[in-house]
């Protein structure tokens, strides 16, 4: 017979509950500042609910009300250096890490409505309203909340998406050496996305001081728990992961303010992240002023006995209860608030002329000019001011014939050398003598503390590379082994990178770099292969830069890295082996962004092509000795560096295009930049727009199958003989 033996996890997994001793012995101030504060948002929810029912919030209005106990229990423990983030439903927690920003502690009182107070209200329900006078400017509205100042590091309307950057922020928290601590608030739904439990995986694996806190409101929209999960008790995902968990009633902020002392306790003595999973309950629909049971997926017996242990109720009984304050005065103070509420609507709002009465609109002097609509899309590139740059022709410095792979791996070096602020992180990049090709290699010789192997997760590691640059305090190199793995931290990358600076007013400093090779041609079949080019330039916030050759490697590269932009550095696999000219010592130059280079020079057609294809090109332009072409390397790729100067010139010259690219048609860069080039110089052109790409399919693992799937040499060749003939 086999023997069994019971395994027990490595992590404690406990239930706190509070009796009447633990409110008896609760401080009376932390007791009137967290019913004062909680009165605070609940009449700011009760009034958005207001507007929304009479159609003055555009967009969604995801209420709190009936889960303000887990937010001020949570937040009235965290310090001014402490940061939260966390999800569509976030007013509360935001409101609570603002007030606790703002307003002065009033010893034996409820809190004061100072003026300061009135402010995070009303900018809060300007940006609601999607007004210029929110903290966003109006771009965020409900679901996207940030002040940095107060350490609200903004909410998040992908489920779980603002996980993977509290990694990223509780990173920089310890790597700057204090004991600050990160909170990213998520519901029962997130719970179950991939990228939440990456995030519990690195930040235990890294020991990083970070708090999940589960707000367990019981409904995904209209799923319960028990339909999503066999273990409805969520915090047991920590046993999992090594990670402390703490389960409590939520309605009961005492036993969540308790809980979040004893995990603040073991995070900023260093003993890495913690659980905190709080049973809460919406009081109404998943979006906008009707009761769940409105839309039948609960009742409303179930409701009214949660509401039964309303957690404001609750604080009132207990501290009217000790004598801390009167009914009257409780009462008082939320007649205050409510009252402050419409001042604040009065500001924002007016009555519509002939309208019925009681109907209102936004006043138009609220709103944002239309032309801010894409204003801090990127930064202004002020940050580069100064710049040394180079080119190959005209360098002053000494040259030589370098591999390819042994620049990335100097520069990316010679950067950590002259930037404590650099770190590298992705998978495999701390072994292998220099990862899977050898780019980390001289950064781990003279900087390996600030080389970091990741689990496989790139969610997680890209949203907490995301969270390094948004903070500010380091600034992350990210790799990715393979450019087709973007695929799976799409929403880190394309939903959060990328949109961040714009989404949270224009004005955050994104400084993030990402390196991925392209390896067509090399026998890793479909999943391995592409050429990513065409998708990442159509996220608006990213800048595309596309090396050809080891001098541009490290001038575009050290651009990238001063750069306060997200960058993506695309490395072709058929270059690491290459050899062409490049600096022999001198690694400190840049290459202007928006800087496209000739490298060859011709009357009869302008090739322009990125990456390993500009060699291809140039190849095939000396088998085609009839055709003189102008040659445009274009290096940087996304529509906001693209060198339209140099490309009308040729074009305006030559008349005639031919855009090269290696990778599939279907995801390909050239369909739009021919498109671009149509619309701008049509009347210069003699012909259509002309295109070397791959065929439809990715290519795959047979080397004739993979050959036929990409373009070479031959390809461009032929373009190039057609158009001889033409």
């Amino acid at each position: 017979m086999p023997t069994h033996v019971n395994l027990a996890a490595v992590s404690p997994w406990v239930e706190l509950t509070t009796s009447a001793e633990d409110w008896d012995a609760a401080d009376p101030d932390v007791l009137l500042r967290m019913l004062g504060q909680a009165q605070w948002i609940r009449a700011f929810e009760e009034y958005v609910l207001e507007l929304a029912g009479q159609g003055l919030v555009h967009g969604p209005a995801h209420s709190s009300i009936g889960q303000e106990g887990g937010a001020v229990g949570s937040v009235l423990p965290l310090r001014g250096d402490d940061y939260v983030n966390g999800s569509h439903r976030g007013h509360h927690q935001f409101l609570a890490k603002a007030f606790g920003h703002v307003a002065v502690p009033k010893p034996g009182a409820l809190p004061e409505l100072t003026d300061d107070v009135r402010t995070v209200l009303r900018r809060t329900l300007a940006e609601t309203c999607g007004l210029a006078e929110g903290y966003c400017r109006g771009r965020g509205g409900s679901m996207h909340l940030r002040w940095r100042e107060a350490g609200a590091m903004g909410t998040n309307a992908i489920v779980g998406g603002g996980v993977p950057q509290a990694a990223g922020y509780a990173f920089n928290q310890r790597r700057s050496g204090t004991d600050a601590v990160t909170v990213t608030y998520f519901g029962d739904g997130a719970v179950n996305i991939g990228s939440v439990l990456e995030t519990f995986n690195l930040a235990a694996a890294w020991r990083l001081p970070v708090c999940f806190f589960i707000e367990n409101n019981q409904y995904a929209v209209s799923t319960s728990v028990g339909e999503s999960t066999a273990e409805p008790r969520l915090s047991a995902r920590g046993l999992g992961f090594g990670i402390p968990s703490w389960r409590v009633d939520g309605m009961d902020p005492l036993a969540v303010n308790l809980a979040m002392n004893e995990a603040l306790d073991h995070m900023r003595a260093g003993d890495g992240p913690t659980i905190v999973e709080a049973e809460v309950y919406r009081y109404f629909h998943q979006n906008g002023p009707y009761p769940g049971s409105a839309f039948g997926y609960r009742d409303k017996s179930e409701e009214q006995a949660w509401r039964d242990r309303d957690p404001i109720e609750l604080l009132r009984a207990q501290v009217v209860r000790r004598g801390l304050v009167t009914d009257e005065s409780v009462t008082a103070a939320r007649d205050e608030i409510v009252a402050t509420m419409r001042e604040i609507g009065e500001v924002l709002l007016e009555p519509v002329p002939g309208g019925k009465p009681g109907q209102r609109r936004v006043r138009a002097s609220a709103w944002p000019d239309p032309g801010f609509a894409d204003v801090g899309v990127r930064g202004d590139l002020s940050e580069l001011a100064g710049s040394r740059y180079e080119e190959a022709g005209t360098f002053s410095g000494e040259l030589g014939e370098r591999r390819f792979i042994d620049v990335v791996s100097d520069v990316i070096g010679r950067r950590m050398e002259t930037d404590e602020r650099i770190v590298v992180l992705g998978e495999d990049v701390h072994r292998l003598k220099g990862g899977t090709n050898g780019a980390t290699r001289h950064a781990i010789e003279v900087a390996p503390d600030r080389v970091l192997g990741t689990p496989i997760c790139e969610n997680a590691f890209t949203g907490l590379g995301g969270g390094i640059a948004v903070d500010g305090r380091f600034r992350p190199i990210v790799e990715y082994m393979y450019a087709d793995f973007m695929w799976v931290a799409a929403d880190q990358l394309f939903n959060q990178v990328a949109k961040v600076r714009h989404m949270f007013g224009g004005d955050i400093p994104v400084p993030f770099v990402l390196r991925t090779k392209l390896a067509a041609g090399t026998g890793y079949g479909s999943q391995h292969s592409m050429d990513p080019a065409g998708l990442l330039t159509t996220a608006a916030g990213l800048r595309v830069v596309a090396p050809s050759n080891p001098f541009d490697y490290v001038g575009l590269m050290n651009t990238a890295l001063a750069c306060e932009d997200p960058v993506v550095v695309l490395e072709h696999v058929d270059l690491y082996a290459s050899t062409g000219v490049g600096p022999v010592s001198d690694l400190d130059y840049r290459i202007p962004v928006g800087k496209a280079a000739l490298r060859s020079e011709g009357d009869d057609v302008t090739v322009i092509s990125y990456l390993s294809m500009v060699g291809h090109s140039l190849v095939a332009l000396d088998q085609v000795p009839e055709v003189k072409a102008d040659l445009i390397d274009l290096r940087w790729l996304d529509r906001a560096s693209i060198d339209w100067d140099t490309i009308e010139r040729s074009v305006k010259k030559t008349n005639r295009v031919l855009i090269v690219e290696q990778g599939a048609i279907g995801t390909s860069y050239g369909g739009w930049l021919a498109d671009e080039i149509q619309r701008r110089l049509f009347d210069w052109l003699d012909a259509p727009v002309e295109r070397v790409a791959g065929g439809v399919a990715s290519p795959s693992i047979s080397k004739v199958l993979e050959r036929a799937a990409i373009a070479r040499t031959e390809e461009v060749v032929t373009a190039l003989r057609d158009i001889a003939a033409y």
